[in-house]
């Protein structure tokens, strides 16, 4: 069993690590980079410290994974932000210095195709941090958006109990970052109609783990998830990406975690609000909702076969939709489905 420690947590003022150890986006688009690093020295008065990689696309893993070792290592750096995600972070994280980062543990922050970042961490022991992108969330257009400026200066310099609480309004649809014009205009947003309650009316407390519902089938597939027992009581928190995996492919990977045993360990499950929205795939309306209830359905019917006794709670805002919530990996967190409740330990 993992023995798992919050790391300390920085202050304003503070030198914070900037990186891309996935897509260096900020190369591509700096304006909404440019805006991100603004809002985090403006709204939370922290100093970014950039590294070699973090404005480079296309860099070699090994040279990533050691400006990601160098961030944790620099003692004047007290957390650890990701620009964006991507897809080859799985290359990456075999070169990290782990010796490094055990003696030196910090809060990082990201999701997505951070989920390989994250899972590293959980099994070094070390507490991260679901959400929080210097370039989607920072970088957000028109305004910040407050729940999720909230929850992050709450996860960045905190450490008690926050309760999470279902957003009132919600949108999938950013802006096209190719058009700088957009970073001035507020995204599309809709009515939230609040968390969807499944399962047996009873308190959840546990620690969290998962993260993106594709990364997690790469990382099974190398065989770097921890073991189901390592698991057991744990609350699983999981999220589809912008890619809008079908609710075939969901159910399969929920299917293949059951075969493996992972799917059974949880006590309770929280799953994001799924994103039914990309530029190539602009759906109306209705399709969203169309999208959004087979995804759900997908989710129970894999939780019906190797878990029907899970406390299981539908479109919490914690993935690829706006507003995001910052929710701890490895951390705990109270599911109270009696009063419908969800906290969490920053």
């Amino acid at each position: 069993m993992v023995s798992l420690r919050y790391p300390p947590k920085p202050r304003p003022g503070d030198r914070v690590a900037v990186v891309s150890p996935s897509a260096g986006l900020p190369a591509v688009f700096p304006h909404v980079y440019e805006l991100g690093l603004r809002r985090l020295r403006e709204e939370f008065g922290l100093v970014p410290v950039e590294y070699p990689t973090t404005r480079a696309m296309g860099a070699d893993p090994r040279d990533r994974a050691r400006d990601l070792t160098a961030a944790f290592a620099d003692p004047s750096v007290t957390a650890v932000l990701a620009t964006v995600g991507g897809d080859d972070l799985i290359t990456v994280t075999p070169y990290l210095d782990d010796a490094v980062l055990q003696a030196n543990p910090k809060p990082y922050f990201g999701y997505s195709d951070n989920t390989n970042v994250l899972n590293h961490l959980y099994r070094l022991g070390i507490v991260a941090y679901h959400g929080g992108s210097v370039l989607v969330h920072l970088g957000r257009s028109g305004a910040p958006h407050p729940i999720t400026f909230d929850s992050l200066r709450a996860a960045l310099f905190g450490s008690d109990w926050y309760d999470l609480t279902p957003a009132k309004e919600w949108g999938d649809e950013p802006g096209d970052w190719r058009d700088p014009a957009t970073l001035a205009h507020e995204p599309v947003m809709f009515p939230g109609e609040g968390w969807l309650w499944q399962g047996p009316e009873r308190v959840v407390r546990g620690r969290t783990w998962g993260g993106n519902l594709e990364i997690l089938h790469w990382l099974m597939a190398a065989d770097r998830v921890p073991p189901a027992a390592d698991l057991a009581g744990s609350v699983l928190i999981v999220e589809m990406s912008e890619e809008l995996p079908s609710d075939t492919e969901v159910f399969r990977i929920l299917r293949n975690m059951g075969e493996r045993g992972l799917l059974a360990a949880f006590a309770a499950v929280l799953v994001g609000r799924a994103k039914a929205w990309d530029f190539v795939r602009p759906h109306t309306p209705e399709q969203r909702r169309e999208y959004a209830v087979a995804q759900r359905e997908a989710v129970s019917r894999a939780l019906a076969a190797y878990n029907p006794d899970a406390v299981v709670v539908f479109d919490v805002d914690l993935g690829h939709t706006d507003p995001q919530v910052i929710v701890p990996y490895g951390g705990e967190v109270r599911v109270d489905a009696v009063a419908r409740r969800i906290a969490v330990r920053y």
